[in-house]
């Protein structure tokens, strides 16, 4: 039977301090946010001893604030605060999808979004829709704090951009602006609780005329990582997102992809199944975004 260590720092230069006492040392320490992936990696993939490093009472990693400047949201809120927050579904309802689809209502009371995009996970459901919003990544470590945007912090499967001694405290946005709008759908076997064959996230702007401005497209689950995809939202940029518009769109995610093929779905399905989920997915938000103000 393997011995771990827990500790819980009230702060964030505590949390650094651990990381790199144990660094130095040669032990493993590992973060805690909600624990869900964290668990299942320690009874199924690596049980190795370590110490288990709690971040759930640091401030920074709990504050959720929905200004007119910038939206905050901690590392460690559970996913249930983030879906019960009517503000935050108002300003960016895609990532709140993506968010209520991480595992079940138990689930979802420890499950942070910080959490799911450190796990880094091809298909996580979250991370498309935080880089279709611009999200970027508050890291705290020994050389002070640093702003990442979420394209570059996953950087394989299973591995992020965290440094020595660093830990993310939390993922900001800028508000999204008038007739702005995004939408997450993902494609599984089944109904409700499983991984994502492919899944798309889209956040668009339109001007007054219905044109659209400004576009964001972002694919999982068909590469080793979360994939942004220019040449998608430059299919839909200077269109009012018509069927041809939305095609390009969707053909450009097929043309990214790089997916393998496995007992869940073949590579050749993916690429098709992901080009339907970005035209989707943009619809929806095109339409959120003649809805809004």
């Amino acid at each position: 039977m393997q011995s771990f260590a827990y500790a819980a720092p009230e702060t964030v230069e505590q949390v650094i301090a651990v990381l790199q006492e144990h660094s130095q040392a040669g032990k493993p320490a590992q973060i805690l946010a909600g624990g869900t992936d964290l668990l299942v990696q320690i009874r199924s993939v690596d049980g190795s001893a370590r110490t288990i490093v709690d971040v759930k009472k640091l401030p920074e990693t709990n504050r959720l604030e929905i200004g007119a400047s910038e939206i905050y949201v901690g590392a460690a809120i559970p996913g249930a605060v983030l879906t019960a927050n009517t503000d935050l579904k108002a300003r960016l309802p895609g990532l709140v999808e993506a968010i209520d689809l991480i595992g079940s209502t138990q689930i979802q009371g420890r499950a942070s979004l910080g959490g799911n995009l450190c796990n880094a996970s091809p298909a996580g459901d979250t991370i498309p829709a935080l880089i279709a919003n611009a999200g970027r990544c508050q890291i705290a470590g020994p050389a002070g704090t640093r702003e990442l945007p979420v394209e570059e912090f996953v950087t394989g499967v299973g591995t992020n951009a965290l440094g020595e001694g660093e830990l993310l405290l939390g993922i900001c946005f800028t508000p999204p602006a008038a007739r702005t709008s995004d939408a997450y759908l993902r494609f599984i076997p089944r109904t409700e609780m499983d991984i994502a064959v492919a899944g798309a996230g889209v956040s668009v702007t339109l001007d007054e005329k219905g044109i659209c401005t400004a576009a964001r497209v972002s694919i999982c689950a068909v590469a080793p990582t979360v994939l942004l995809v220019p040449a998608a939202a430059d299919a839909l940029i200077g269109t009012s997102l018509d069927d041809e518009a939305l095609a390009a769109a969707g053909a450009a995610c097929t043309a990214a992809s790089s997916p393998i093929s496995d007992k869940r779905g073949t590579a050749e399905y993916r690429r098709k199944v992901v080009a339907v989920l970005c035209k989707r997915a943009a619809g929806i938000a095109a339409e959120r975004a003649r809805g809004s103000h």
